[in-house]
Protein backbone atom coordinates (compact mmCIF):
# COMPACT_ATOMS: atom_id res chain seq x y z
CA UNK A 1 0.00 0.00 0.00
CA UNK A 2 1.42 3.27 -1.06
CA UNK A 3 2.41 6.01 1.60
CA UNK A 4 -0.57 8.29 0.63
CA UNK A 5 -3.00 5.47 1.00
CA UNK A 6 -2.41 5.30 4.56
CA UNK A 7 -1.20 8.91 5.61
CA UNK A 8 -4.40 10.21 7.68
CA UNK A 9 -6.33 13.29 6.02
CA UNK A 10 -4.87 17.21 6.96
CA UNK A 11 -6.51 20.02 8.53
CA UNK A 12 -5.66 22.73 6.10
CA UNK A 13 -7.41 25.52 7.83
CA UNK A 14 -6.02 24.76 10.47
CA UNK A 15 -1.99 23.88 9.00
CA UNK A 16 -2.27 27.53 6.89
CA UNK A 17 -3.32 29.10 9.80
CA UNK A 18 -0.70 27.97 11.54
CA UNK A 19 1.85 28.21 9.29
CA UNK A 20 1.08 32.07 8.99
CA UNK A 21 1.73 32.17 12.15
CA UNK A 22 4.77 30.86 12.75
CA UNK A 23 6.23 32.48 9.86
CA UNK A 24 5.54 35.52 11.58
CA UNK A 25 7.58 34.50 14.69
CA UNK A 26 10.06 32.90 13.06
CA UNK A 27 11.42 35.69 10.82
CA UNK A 28 13.80 36.40 13.24
CA UNK A 29 13.93 33.72 15.52
CA UNK A 30 16.80 31.93 13.71
CA UNK A 31 17.75 28.58 13.86
CA UNK A 32 15.77 26.14 15.93
CA UNK A 33 18.19 24.46 18.51
CA UNK A 34 16.81 20.61 21.01
CA UNK A 35 15.66 22.06 24.06
CA UNK A 36 17.98 19.53 25.77
CA UNK A 37 21.03 21.77 24.62
CA UNK A 38 18.91 25.42 25.22
CA UNK A 39 17.64 24.03 28.73
CA UNK A 40 20.99 24.20 30.02
CA UNK A 41 22.52 26.92 28.56
CA UNK A 42 23.08 29.71 30.63
CA UNK A 43 21.41 33.11 29.85
CA UNK A 44 23.60 36.08 28.62
CA UNK A 45 25.76 37.15 31.61
CA UNK A 46 24.33 40.95 31.56
CA UNK A 47 20.91 39.37 32.86
CA UNK A 48 21.71 38.01 36.18
CA UNK A 49 19.49 39.79 38.32
CA UNK A 50 16.20 38.48 35.59
CA UNK A 51 17.24 35.11 35.64
CA UNK A 52 17.30 35.41 39.82
CA UNK A 53 13.86 37.19 39.61
CA UNK A 54 12.17 34.43 37.49
CA UNK A 55 13.43 31.77 39.73
CA UNK A 56 12.03 33.30 43.30
CA UNK A 57 8.80 34.36 41.14
CA UNK A 58 6.26 33.54 44.59
CA UNK A 59 3.74 30.93 43.62
CA UNK A 60 0.51 33.00 42.53
CA UNK A 61 -2.42 33.88 44.87
CA UNK A 62 -5.33 31.91 43.72
CA UNK A 63 -2.93 29.16 43.30
CA UNK A 64 -2.32 29.70 47.22
CA UNK A 65 -5.74 30.17 48.02
CA UNK A 66 -6.85 26.64 46.10
CA UNK A 67 -3.98 24.93 48.71
CA UNK A 68 -6.01 26.56 51.20
CA UNK A 69 -9.08 25.37 49.95
CA UNK A 70 -7.40 21.37 49.60
CA UNK A 71 -5.82 21.29 53.07
CA UNK A 72 -2.06 21.65 52.05
CA UNK A 73 0.67 23.57 52.92
CA UNK A 74 2.82 25.71 50.26
CA UNK A 75 5.91 23.64 50.89
CA UNK A 76 4.30 20.29 51.44
CA UNK A 77 5.68 17.09 49.18
CA UNK A 78 4.98 17.46 45.94
CA UNK A 79 4.45 14.86 43.02
CA UNK A 80 3.97 15.82 39.01
CA UNK A 81 1.75 13.47 36.26
CA UNK A 82 2.29 13.75 32.30
CA UNK A 83 -0.02 12.75 29.92
CA UNK A 84 0.98 13.50 26.43
CA UNK A 85 -1.94 12.43 24.17
CA UNK A 86 -4.50 14.71 26.58
CA UNK A 87 -1.28 17.02 26.61
CA UNK A 88 -1.58 18.16 30.54
CA UNK A 89 0.68 18.32 33.85
CA UNK A 90 -0.77 17.79 36.56
CA UNK A 91 0.39 18.88 40.32
CA UNK A 92 -0.84 17.11 43.29
CA UNK A 93 0.24 17.98 47.01
CA UNK A 94 0.60 16.14 50.24
CA UNK A 95 -2.54 16.91 52.73
CA UNK A 96 -1.79 16.73 56.63
CA UNK A 97 -3.22 13.74 56.31
CA UNK A 98 -0.35 12.13 54.50
CA UNK A 99 -2.37 11.44 50.97
CA UNK A 100 -1.20 12.95 47.49
CA UNK A 101 -4.46 15.40 46.16
CA UNK A 102 -4.62 16.48 43.29
CA UNK A 103 -3.80 20.75 43.34
CA UNK A 104 -3.73 21.42 39.71
CA UNK A 105 -3.80 20.51 35.52
CA UNK A 106 -1.27 22.65 33.57
CA UNK A 107 -1.87 22.47 29.65
CA UNK A 108 1.04 21.45 27.94
CA UNK A 109 1.97 23.64 24.98
CA UNK A 110 3.95 21.39 23.02
CA UNK A 111 5.28 17.60 23.11
CA UNK A 112 7.08 15.90 20.66
CA UNK A 113 7.64 12.40 18.89
CA UNK A 114 4.83 10.07 19.78
CA UNK A 115 3.14 8.12 22.12
CA UNK A 116 5.67 5.46 23.48
CA UNK A 117 8.94 5.47 25.30
CA UNK A 118 12.04 7.25 24.68
CA UNK A 119 14.63 4.87 23.30
CA UNK A 120 17.56 6.91 21.93
CA UNK A 121 19.01 10.76 21.63
CA UNK A 122 17.79 12.17 19.19
CA UNK A 123 14.54 10.17 18.46
CA UNK A 124 12.68 13.04 19.33
CA UNK A 125 10.39 11.50 21.99
CA UNK A 126 9.42 12.97 25.40
CA UNK A 127 9.41 10.44 28.39
CA UNK A 128 7.22 7.97 29.77
CA UNK A 129 8.07 6.32 32.80
CA UNK A 130 8.52 7.00 36.27
CA UNK A 131 11.76 9.26 37.18
CA UNK A 132 12.73 11.45 40.00
CA UNK A 133 13.34 15.29 39.82
CA UNK A 134 15.93 16.95 43.00
CA UNK A 135 16.76 20.22 43.76
CA UNK A 136 19.83 20.05 41.41
CA UNK A 137 17.96 19.31 38.19
CA UNK A 138 15.85 22.65 38.89
CA UNK A 139 17.54 25.64 36.38
CA UNK A 140 16.99 28.60 36.96
CA UNK A 141 19.13 30.09 34.33
CA UNK A 142 17.56 28.04 31.18
CA UNK A 143 17.69 29.97 28.07
CA UNK A 144 13.80 28.00 27.79
CA UNK A 145 12.88 30.98 30.61
CA UNK A 146 12.47 28.52 33.79
CA UNK A 147 13.34 24.45 33.58
CA UNK A 148 13.98 21.12 35.51
CA UNK A 149 14.85 18.35 34.45
CA UNK A 150 12.92 15.26 34.70
CA UNK A 151 16.06 12.71 35.18
CA UNK A 152 15.89 10.56 32.00
CA UNK A 153 17.38 8.27 31.61
CA UNK A 154 16.59 6.49 35.04
CA UNK A 155 17.19 2.34 35.87
CA UNK A 156 14.84 1.46 33.36
CA UNK A 157 15.87 3.31 31.07
CA UNK A 158 19.44 2.16 31.08
CA UNK A 159 18.32 -1.28 31.14
CA UNK A 160 16.95 -0.93 27.37
CA UNK A 161 20.06 0.98 25.97
CA UNK A 162 18.18 4.39 26.48
CA UNK A 163 20.54 7.16 25.23
CA UNK A 164 20.07 11.09 25.68
CA UNK A 165 20.42 13.28 28.37
CA UNK A 166 18.59 16.95 29.13
CA UNK A 167 14.73 16.20 28.66
CA UNK A 168 13.15 18.96 30.47
CA UNK A 169 10.07 21.01 31.26
CA UNK A 170 10.29 24.02 30.09
CA UNK A 171 8.88 27.41 28.74
CA UNK A 172 8.50 28.56 25.37
CA UNK A 173 6.07 26.56 22.67
CA UNK A 174 9.11 24.52 21.59
CA UNK A 175 10.11 21.07 21.92
CA UNK A 176 12.64 18.43 20.87
CA UNK A 177 11.91 15.94 23.71
CA UNK A 178 10.80 18.36 26.03
CA UNK A 179 7.31 19.55 27.60
CA UNK A 180 7.02 23.14 26.66
CA UNK A 181 4.51 24.33 28.98
CA UNK A 182 4.88 28.72 27.92
CA UNK A 183 6.55 31.07 30.11
CA UNK A 184 3.83 31.53 32.48
CA UNK A 185 3.04 27.54 32.66
CA UNK A 186 6.31 27.42 33.61
CA UNK A 187 7.29 29.92 35.78
CA UNK A 188 4.30 28.65 37.93
CA UNK A 189 5.18 24.84 37.93
CA UNK A 190 8.81 25.72 38.74
CA UNK A 191 7.47 27.81 41.81
CA UNK A 192 5.58 24.76 43.32
CA UNK A 193 8.67 22.52 42.69
CA UNK A 194 11.12 25.05 44.44
CA UNK A 195 8.44 25.71 47.38
CA UNK A 196 7.97 21.61 47.71
CA UNK A 197 11.99 21.01 47.44
CA UNK A 198 12.77 24.06 50.20
CA UNK A 199 10.62 22.48 52.55
CA UNK A 200 12.20 19.30 53.12
CA UNK A 201 11.51 17.29 50.56
CA UNK A 202 14.85 15.83 49.21
CA UNK A 203 13.42 15.21 45.46
CA UNK A 204 9.58 14.75 43.97
CA UNK A 205 8.08 11.82 41.55
CA UNK A 206 7.54 13.10 37.94
CA UNK A 207 5.05 10.63 36.22
CA UNK A 208 4.73 10.74 32.72
CA UNK A 209 2.41 8.03 31.32
CA UNK A 210 0.93 8.22 26.96
CA UNK A 211 -2.09 8.39 28.05
CA UNK A 212 -4.88 8.54 31.09
CA UNK A 213 -4.27 4.94 32.49
CA UNK A 214 -8.00 4.08 32.72
CA UNK A 215 -9.37 0.46 32.15
CA UNK A 216 -10.93 1.60 28.95
CA UNK A 217 -8.18 2.96 27.50
CA UNK A 218 -5.86 -0.14 28.19
CA UNK A 219 -8.23 -1.71 26.28
CA UNK A 220 -8.59 0.43 23.35
CA UNK A 221 -4.70 0.14 22.72
CA UNK A 222 -4.37 -3.28 23.59
CA UNK A 223 -3.02 -3.62 20.30
CA UNK A 224 -0.58 -1.19 20.45
CA UNK A 225 3.13 -2.31 20.28
CA UNK A 226 3.74 -0.49 23.41
CA UNK A 227 0.83 -2.55 25.68
CA UNK A 228 3.22 -4.68 27.27
CA UNK A 229 5.19 -1.54 28.38
CA UNK A 230 2.25 0.70 29.93
CA UNK A 231 0.49 -2.36 31.18
CA UNK A 232 3.52 -1.93 33.61
CA UNK A 233 3.33 2.57 33.90
CA UNK A 234 -0.28 1.18 34.74
CA UNK A 235 0.60 -0.86 37.89
CA UNK A 236 2.41 2.57 39.05
CA UNK A 237 -0.79 4.44 38.46
CA UNK A 238 -3.24 2.34 39.91
CA UNK A 239 -1.14 1.94 43.22
CA UNK A 240 -1.26 5.87 43.45
CA UNK A 241 -4.65 6.31 42.59
CA UNK A 242 -5.41 3.27 45.04
CA UNK A 243 -3.86 5.15 47.84
CA UNK A 244 -2.98 8.47 47.50
CA UNK A 245 1.13 7.40 48.09
CA UNK A 246 3.82 7.47 45.35
CA UNK A 247 4.57 3.81 44.38
CA UNK A 248 8.58 3.22 44.56
CA UNK A 249 9.32 1.60 41.36
CA UNK A 250 11.72 -0.86 40.60
CA UNK A 251 13.15 -2.33 37.88
CA UNK A 252 13.23 -6.39 37.76
CA UNK A 253 14.40 -8.32 35.11
CA UNK A 254 14.20 -5.28 32.58
CA UNK A 255 10.54 -5.03 33.63
CA UNK A 256 8.78 -1.62 36.28
CA UNK A 257 7.52 -3.43 39.24
CA UNK A 258 6.83 -2.11 42.59
CA UNK A 259 7.88 -2.03 46.14
CA UNK A 260 4.86 -3.29 49.02
CA UNK A 261 3.99 -0.27 50.24
CA UNK A 262 5.05 -0.81 54.20
CA UNK A 263 1.14 -0.75 55.36
CA UNK A 264 -1.10 -3.60 54.91
CA UNK A 265 -4.03 -1.61 54.60
CA UNK A 266 -2.63 0.10 51.74
CA UNK A 267 -0.70 -2.13 50.21
CA UNK A 268 -4.54 -3.86 50.28
CA UNK A 269 -6.44 -1.05 48.87
CA UNK A 270 -3.76 -1.32 46.05
CA UNK A 271 -3.93 -4.97 45.09
CA UNK A 272 -7.75 -4.67 45.00
CA UNK A 273 -7.56 -1.82 42.84
CA UNK A 274 -5.34 -3.72 40.31
CA UNK A 275 -7.67 -6.71 40.17
CA UNK A 276 -10.54 -4.26 39.91
CA UNK A 277 -9.31 -2.83 37.05
CA UNK A 278 -8.22 -6.10 35.40
CA UNK A 279 -11.64 -7.32 35.34
CA UNK A 280 -12.77 -4.18 33.84
CA UNK A 281 -10.30 -4.09 30.75
CA UNK A 282 -11.66 -7.48 30.14
CA UNK A 283 -15.18 -6.58 30.31
CA UNK A 284 -14.53 -4.14 27.80
CA UNK A 285 -13.09 -6.29 25.53
CA UNK A 286 -15.86 -8.73 25.99
CA UNK A 287 -18.18 -6.15 25.42
CA UNK A 288 -16.34 -5.10 21.88
CA UNK A 289 -14.50 -2.29 22.73
CA UNK A 290 -12.42 -0.92 19.47
CA UNK A 291 -8.66 -1.31 19.08
CA UNK A 292 -6.94 1.70 18.08
CA UNK A 293 -3.32 3.19 18.02
CA UNK A 294 -2.92 7.20 17.76
CA UNK A 295 -0.90 8.12 15.22
CA UNK A 296 1.13 11.67 15.41
CA UNK A 297 4.29 13.18 12.70
CA UNK A 298 5.75 15.15 15.65
CA UNK A 299 4.19 15.55 18.67
CA UNK A 300 1.20 17.47 20.09
CA UNK A 301 -0.16 20.33 22.11
CA UNK A 302 -3.04 21.12 24.11
CA UNK A 303 -6.29 21.84 22.35
CA UNK A 304 -6.38 25.68 24.24
CA UNK A 305 -2.65 26.70 22.63
CA UNK A 306 -3.94 25.00 19.22
CA UNK A 307 -7.47 27.63 19.49
CA UNK A 308 -4.68 30.60 20.04
CA UNK A 309 -2.66 29.57 17.71
CA UNK A 310 -5.69 29.28 15.00
CA UNK A 311 -6.58 32.82 16.24
CA UNK A 312 -3.53 34.55 15.60
CA UNK A 313 -1.86 34.50 19.11
CA UNK A 314 1.04 35.06 19.81
CA UNK A 315 3.22 31.83 21.74
CA UNK A 316 5.88 32.97 20.96
CA UNK A 317 8.82 30.07 19.31
CA UNK A 318 6.64 27.12 18.36
CA UNK A 319 8.40 24.64 17.32
CA UNK A 320 6.91 22.31 13.91
CA UNK A 321 3.60 24.14 13.77
CA UNK A 322 2.84 21.84 10.24
CA UNK A 323 2.95 18.48 12.28
CA UNK A 324 0.25 19.98 14.35
CA UNK A 325 -2.11 19.51 11.43
CA UNK A 326 -1.33 15.30 11.24
CA UNK A 327 -1.42 14.68 15.69
CA UNK A 328 -3.79 12.24 17.14
CA UNK A 329 -5.24 10.10 14.62
CA UNK A 330 -6.56 6.68 15.54
CA UNK A 331 -5.99 4.66 13.20
CA UNK A 332 -8.39 1.35 13.78
CA UNK A 333 -7.00 -1.95 14.00
CA UNK A 334 -10.20 -3.63 14.74
CA UNK A 335 -13.69 -2.00 14.97
CA UNK A 336 -16.46 -1.99 18.01
CA UNK A 337 -18.74 -4.21 17.83
CA UNK A 338 -21.76 -5.08 20.23
CA UNK A 339 -22.67 -2.80 22.98
CA UNK A 340 -19.42 -0.49 22.00
CA UNK A 341 -20.72 -0.15 18.51
CA UNK A 342 -23.94 1.58 19.66
CA UNK A 343 -23.93 5.39 20.05
CA UNK A 344 -21.91 6.65 22.86
CA UNK A 345 -19.82 4.02 22.69
CA UNK A 346 -18.45 1.84 25.31
CA UNK A 347 -20.00 2.93 29.01
CA UNK A 348 -17.68 4.03 31.28
CA UNK A 349 -18.60 2.84 34.63
CA UNK A 350 -18.67 -0.58 33.95
CA UNK A 351 -17.48 -2.65 36.85
CA UNK A 352 -16.23 0.89 38.37
CA UNK A 353 -17.50 -0.11 41.92
CA UNK A 354 -16.90 1.85 44.74
CA UNK A 355 -14.02 4.52 45.17
CA UNK A 356 -10.78 2.52 46.87
CA UNK A 357 -10.13 5.37 49.27
CA UNK A 358 -13.66 4.97 50.69
CA UNK A 359 -14.30 1.01 50.30
CA UNK A 360 -11.25 -0.12 52.60
CA UNK A 361 -11.42 -4.36 52.80
CA UNK A 362 -9.23 -6.29 54.95
CA UNK A 363 -5.95 -7.11 53.90
CA UNK A 364 -6.29 -10.51 54.55
CA UNK A 365 -9.36 -10.76 52.40
CA UNK A 366 -7.32 -9.01 49.36
CA UNK A 367 -4.13 -10.88 49.78
CA UNK A 368 -5.45 -14.08 49.60
CA UNK A 369 -7.87 -13.04 46.09
CA UNK A 370 -4.39 -12.15 45.23
CA UNK A 371 -2.38 -14.79 45.74
CA UNK A 372 -2.61 -15.85 41.98
CA UNK A 373 -1.28 -12.86 40.69
CA UNK A 374 2.13 -12.66 40.53
CA UNK A 375 3.99 -9.27 41.73
CA UNK A 376 4.58 -7.77 38.23
CA UNK A 377 2.05 -10.13 35.76
CA UNK A 378 0.56 -8.02 32.62
CA UNK A 379 -2.61 -6.89 33.53
CA UNK A 380 -3.68 -8.63 30.27
CA UNK A 381 -7.28 -9.00 28.94
CA UNK A 382 -8.51 -12.04 29.25
CA UNK A 383 -10.20 -13.50 25.82
CA UNK A 384 -13.39 -12.48 24.55
CA UNK A 385 -16.21 -13.86 27.01
CA UNK A 386 -18.92 -15.84 25.95
CA UNK A 387 -22.23 -14.69 26.11
CA UNK A 388 -24.70 -16.24 28.51
CA UNK A 389 -26.52 -19.29 27.70
CA UNK A 390 -30.09 -18.45 26.86
CA UNK A 391 -33.35 -18.60 29.14
CA UNK A 392 -33.64 -16.51 32.21
CA UNK A 393 -31.10 -16.47 35.61
CA UNK A 394 -32.14 -16.67 38.37
CA UNK A 395 -31.92 -13.23 40.13
CA UNK A 396 -29.52 -13.01 43.58
CA UNK A 397 -31.01 -11.52 46.03
CA UNK A 398 -30.73 -8.05 47.18
CA UNK A 399 -28.01 -7.69 48.74
CA UNK A 400 -25.80 -9.40 46.57
CA UNK A 401 -27.35 -6.81 43.44
CA UNK A 402 -26.05 -4.07 45.98
CA UNK A 403 -22.53 -6.09 46.48
CA UNK A 404 -22.92 -6.67 42.07
CA UNK A 405 -23.82 -2.90 41.65
CA UNK A 406 -24.47 -3.50 38.35
CA UNK A 407 -28.49 -3.80 37.31
CA UNK A 408 -30.10 -3.37 34.33
CA UNK A 409 -33.85 -2.11 33.62
CA UNK A 410 -36.82 -4.13 32.48
CA UNK A 411 -40.67 -2.71 31.74
CA UNK A 412 -41.88 -2.07 35.02
CA UNK A 413 -38.85 -3.12 37.48
CA UNK A 414 -35.34 -3.43 38.05
CA UNK A 415 -33.60 -7.02 37.70
CA UNK A 416 -30.22 -7.43 38.94
CA UNK A 417 -28.51 -9.92 36.52
CA UNK A 418 -25.99 -12.49 37.61
CA UNK A 419 -22.53 -12.18 36.63
CA UNK A 420 -21.09 -12.74 33.97
CA UNK A 421 -23.32 -10.16 31.57
CA UNK A 422 -24.11 -9.19 28.81
CA UNK A 423 -26.32 -6.62 29.83
CA UNK A 424 -29.85 -7.34 28.58
CA UNK A 425 -33.55 -6.42 28.50
CA UNK A 426 -36.04 -8.70 29.35
CA UNK A 427 -39.85 -8.29 29.52
CA UNK A 428 -41.95 -8.40 32.65
CA UNK A 429 -45.67 -8.63 33.03
CA UNK A 430 -47.30 -5.88 33.16
CA UNK A 431 -50.66 -5.56 35.25
CA UNK A 432 -53.60 -3.37 35.56
CA UNK A 433 -56.43 -2.55 38.64
CA UNK A 434 -59.22 -1.71 35.76
CA UNK A 435 -61.17 -5.15 36.31
CA UNK A 436 -60.80 -5.41 32.37
CA UNK A 437 -58.96 -8.15 30.84
CA UNK A 438 -55.14 -7.83 30.99
CA UNK A 439 -54.84 -7.38 27.32
CA UNK A 440 -52.01 -10.14 25.20
CA UNK A 441 -48.30 -8.51 25.95
CA UNK A 442 -45.67 -7.99 23.29
CA UNK A 443 -42.43 -9.48 23.02
CA UNK A 444 -40.42 -6.34 23.14
CA UNK A 445 -39.46 -5.37 26.81
CA UNK A 446 -40.47 -2.13 27.67
CA UNK A 447 -43.08 -1.50 24.46
CA UNK A 448 -47.05 -0.54 24.74
CA UNK A 449 -49.12 -3.66 24.94
CA UNK A 450 -51.87 -4.11 22.13
CA UNK A 451 -55.40 -3.14 23.28
CA UNK A 452 -58.49 -4.11 22.13
CA UNK A 453 -61.16 -1.40 21.50
CA UNK A 454 -63.37 -2.50 24.32
CA UNK A 455 -60.23 -0.38 26.43
CA UNK A 456 -61.63 2.48 24.17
Amino acid sequence: MRESETRPPSRPGLLARLLRASRRRRATAGLVVSCALLSVLPLAAARPAKAGARSEAPVPAATLALMRAKGVAPDAPILMRAYKKESEIEVWKRNAEGRYVHLKTFPICRWSGALGPKRREGDRQTVEGFYSVAARQMNPNSAYYLSFDTGYPNAYDRAHGGSGSALMVHGTCSSAGCFAMTDKGVAELYALARDALRGGQAAFQFQAFPFHMSAQNMARYRADPNIGFWRQLKEGSDRFEATGEPPEPLVLGGRYAFAPYPDAEKEALALARRLRETMRISKYVALGSASVRTTYVDGGQHPSFTAQLARGADLGMVSRPEALAYAGFDEVLSPARGLCARKGGCPETIMAGPSPARAKPAAGDVLAAAADLAPNADMTPAAEMAPEPAGEATPPDAAASRAAGRITFAAARVVALRQPEPTTLRPTRLSYELQLKTPPQTLIAGAMPILPDAWF
